[in-house]
Formats: C-alpha cells, sequence, structure tokens
C-alpha cells in the first residue's frame, strides 16, 4: 500500500502538475489568452500589431516546450535533490567504513523510503561499531595473555624476519628488547647449537641446552600457515624442565608404588610359609616341609625375576645395528609367537638390532593377543620409504582411550592388574635409541596399531662407521 508521504507519491503528484502546466500553457498559447491578448492590443489600444500566424498544433507544442522546459528541471531538482544529497552522504560512509572508520553516520530526518534507507544504515552503523569494539577488547585480551604467557612466541614472514614476539620471546633471545623486524636467522646465530639445529629441523623436537649456570629442557612447536595472504612460521619454545622434574617425580613414584606392590605380594607368603615351615618343623612334622621350600623357591625366583626385568630396562645396551635379512629373522620370530604377515617381505635387508628389535616385537605380538581380539587378525606389516622402514604391529582388540593413549608408551603405566608397564616403555626406548620413534593408533572397525618407525638413512651410516671401525 503506497503511503502519502513516499517518493512515488511525491513524483506522480509533481508529474500531474508538471502535465497540467503544459496542457495550460499549450491551451493559453493556441486558444486563451494570448490570442485575445495580441487582439485587444491591437484594437482597442490602436497599437500597430500584426495578426498573429496561426500556431497550429505544432507551433502549440514547441511554444509550450519552451516554456515547460525550465518548469521540469526546477521540478526535477526539486526531486533528486535529497537523493542526491543521500548519495553523497552514502559516499562518504562508505569511504569511512573502507579506511575502517565506523563513527560515520547520517543525520538526515525524512519519513519516506530515503529514511528507511538511511535509519538502516545508521543501524548498520552501529552494529559494525560495536563489533569493532568487542573485536578489539578480544584483541587486546589476546595480546595480553599471548604477551604474558610463559611461553616463547615467535612469528616470522615469508623472507625470515620477525612480524611479532611476546616478552617471553624478548627476554629468551634479546635481553628483553623488542624484536620486531629483526632476521630471525641471524638472531640465532649467538644461541646454542642445539636451539638452531631444533628450528632448521622445521618441525617439533626437545632440546637441552645450557643457560643462566644450568641445563633448561625445551620443547619447540613449529607451524606454517597463511596470515593475511602472506606466509608465516609460528615458533612456541615452552621451558620443559620443571614439568620433566614433576613427570621424572611422578614416575619415581609409580615405580616405587610398583616394586613395593610386588614385594609385598612376594614377600608376605615367604614369610608366612617361613613361619610355617619353622612351627612344622618344631612339631617334627618333616614330611610337609619339602612343599613350603618349594613355595618359598618358586616366590623366590619370581621376585628375582621381576627385579631383573626392571634392572634390564635401567641397563638397556646400545644397539649394534647390522644388516639383517628378513626370511631368518621372520622365522626366528614365528618361534617365539603367532602372527600373520600383512604386507610383502621386504627385498632390502632391515638394518637394526636383531636382538633388540626382536624383544620388541615379541612383547608387542604378545600383548596384541592378549587384547581381546582374534589371534588370527595379529598382524605384523613391513613397509619401506625413501626415508624410513616402518615395522606395525596390529590387532583387533578394544583399542586404548585417549587417556590411555596418552600415557601408554610411559614407564611402568599399565592397565592389567599384572603387568609391569615395562613391555611398550622398552619398545620406545630402544626404538628412539635406533634414531626412531613409536606412534600408537587406534585402527578404523577396531584394534590398535604399534608402528616402530626407523630412519634407513641413519641405520645405513651407523652400519657403515662400525664396518670402517673394524
Amino acid at each position: 500500500m503506497l503511503r502519502l508521504n513516499s517518493l512515488q507519491m511525491r513524483l506522480t503528484a509533481l508529474l500531474a502538475v508538471a502535465g497540467l502546466a503544459g496542457a495550460l500553457i499549450y491551451a493559453g498559447v493556441t486558444q486563451w489568452p494570448l490570442p485575445q491578448l495580441l487582439q485587444w492590443l491591437r484594437k482597442d489600444l490602436a497599437l500597430t500589431i500584426h495578426a498573429p500566424m496561426p500556431l497550429g498544433i505544432y507551433g502549440g507544442m514547441l511554444a509550450s516546450l519552451i516554456v515547460l522546459l525550465p518548469l521540469a528541471f526546477w521540478l526535477a531538482g526539486q526531486v533528486m535533490a535529497p537523493v542526491s544529497r543521500l548519495l553523497r552522504a552514502l559516499e562518504g560512509a562508505v569511504a569511512s567504513y573502507r579506511d575502517g572508520d565506523f563513527s560515520f553516520s547520517i543525520a538526515i530526518d525524512r519519513r519516506d523510503e530515503l529514511g528507511e534507507l538511511i535509519r538502516m544504515h545508521n543501524a548498520l552503523g552501529q552494529t559494525l561499531r560495536e563489533q569493532r569494539q568487542h573485536l578489539v577488547q578480544r584483541e587486546l585480551l589476546l595480546d595480553t595473555v599471548v604477551q604474558n604467557t610463559p611461553v616463547a612466541l615467535v612469528l616470522t614472514d615469508a623472507v625470515g624476519r620477525i612480524a611479532y614476539a611476546n616478552i617471553a620471546a624478548r627476554h629468551l633471545f634479546h635481553g628483553g628488547r623488542n624484536l620486531v623486524g629483526l632476521d630471525f636467522a641471524e638472531l640465532l646465530a649467538d644461541t646454542p647449537e642445539a636451539l638452531r639445529r631444533a628450528v632448521d629441523s622445521g618441525e617439533d623436537a626437545l632440546f637441552t641446552v645450557e643457560m643462566d649456570g644450568g641445563e633448561e629442557t625445551f620443547h619447540l612447536s613449529q607451524r606454517a600457515f597463511r596470515l593475511q595472504g602472506r606466509p608465516h612460521r609460528l615458533q612456541l619454545f615452552r621451558r620443559m624442565t620443571r614439568e620433566l622434574s614433576r613427570q621424572e617425580v611422578a614416575t619415581w613414584k609409580r615405580v616405587i608404588r610398583v616394586i613395593s606392590h610386588e614385594l609385598n605380594n612376594s614377600l608376605a607368603p615367604i614369610s608366612s610359609l617361613a613361619h610355617s615351615g619353622a612351627e612344622l618343623a618344631r612339631r617334627g612334622d618333616i614330611e610337609r616341609l619339602p612343599g613350603v621350600f618349594a613355595t618359598i623357591g618358586e616366590r623366590a625366583r619370581h621376585l628375582h625375576g621381576f627385579i631383573a626385568g626392571y634392572a634390564s630396562f635401567a641397563k638397556l645396551p646400545t644397539p649394534q645395528p647390522v644388516a639383517v635379512e628378513w626370511a631368518p629373522f621372520l622365522e626366528g620370530l614365528a618361534l617365539h609367537c603367532r602372527y600373520r604377515m600383512a604386507t610383502p617381505v621386504p627385498q632390502q635387508p632391515g638394518h637394526f638390532d636383531a636382538v633388540q628389535i626382536e624383544q620388541v616385537l615379541i612383547n608387542l605380538i604378545k600383548n596384541a593377543h592378549e587384547s581381546g581380539g582374534a589371534d588370527d587378525e595379529v598382524t605384523l606389516s613391513l613397509v619401506e620409504t625413501a626415508s624410513e622402514l616402518r615395522i606395525e604391529v596390529a590387532d583387533r582388540g578394544p583399542g586404548m582411550s585417549e587417556t590411555v593413549l596418552a600415557q601408554a608408551l610411559l614407564p611402568f603405566y599399565s592397565t592389567k592388574r599384572s603387568g609391569t608397564g615395562l613391555g611398550l616403555a622398552l619398545a620406545r626406548e630402544i626404538t628412539e635409541a635406533h634414531g626412531g620413534r613409536v606412534t600408537l593408533a587406534n585402527r578404523e572397525g577396531g584394534g590398535l596399531s604399534v608402528s616402530l618407525r626407523l630412519p634407513l638413512m641413519q641405520a645405513q651410516a651407523q652400519v657403515q662407521v662400525q664396518a670402517s671401525t673394524r
């Protein structure tokens, strides 16, 4: 429904006025009063005025057009004046928004469509101002948090210059002075070699450096991403010494609990049996003594094996990698445990300490059989890439929760009542001694996969060094 004060109604009224004016001018020129006025001037006032030539239709229209054009121009100016003012105001508002200034508003009070557009524009500006204010507050909060975090943060651009650094990074690399604009590679030239090597690797790393008269352990996390369409790199240096100390204390407490539990389980029966044996000897009932002594010996052997297992983990020898032919190695492994090969056997020999890797695989395959899945689903995979050898043991058991996955490789951590928590920890220790790493992951469809990732180039270099020293 059209409103009386709408632009369309106003324009309609102006066009009607223009049309009526054109009709009146045409009638005045051709019919009345211009012809009568000229005749009265000629007759009654005796003025020498020649009789006007009849204008006709076209002449009247031309005369009407000459008179009507200035009127139409004035009416058009009246109609377009508010639109022109609004367009200029909107042009200024858009320019302000482009420059990031959202304080611009249009102070024009109208009750037509233009007024509605102005009110919507002002409401948009208010919304943008509020959002900008909230964004500034969040940026201020984020910058405060980042600046005061103990993790040293360095953001570099595509050419390696520092675009952002927090307080911890300034104290770590530049004595508290500003880092923005400096070349990060030049800044690292004066840092310890372990730190430079970790940064140059381009990957996450854990390294230890001499600092403030002692050793400080850092965890480096590196990520590459695009910021405003340009490549950047973020490095996070986190001090881990206190955290590692807490973890070490927690590990020792866990060790003490496990050893105490195992000692109590063995010493309590031994003490009870020794008391029973003494009582039987006092009574002269020597027939039952051999059984008592046999049980004591069995518990003592179990305790000795338990202590020996911990001692072997603590005194793990340095691996001696050699060229290992796969066929005899797998045949020997099959004598100790059952598994199914899931991949073809590589043609090239492996390079590792056969005794240590065999022990790791025996433990992993044993764990896979104890997972609760089908025995024929326990598989062994051997995959060689250009840089590493991946040995994977997989099962179809229930897998592990996220909490267990995060702690499964820690020494003495076990979800089994009778477990020592050394199987996966030993696998990690041996694999890392080879220069590799252990990864655990739940499988699609159920089950767990444990992968030993051994670097091929490093293993081959070790073999060559050993061969040259013989």
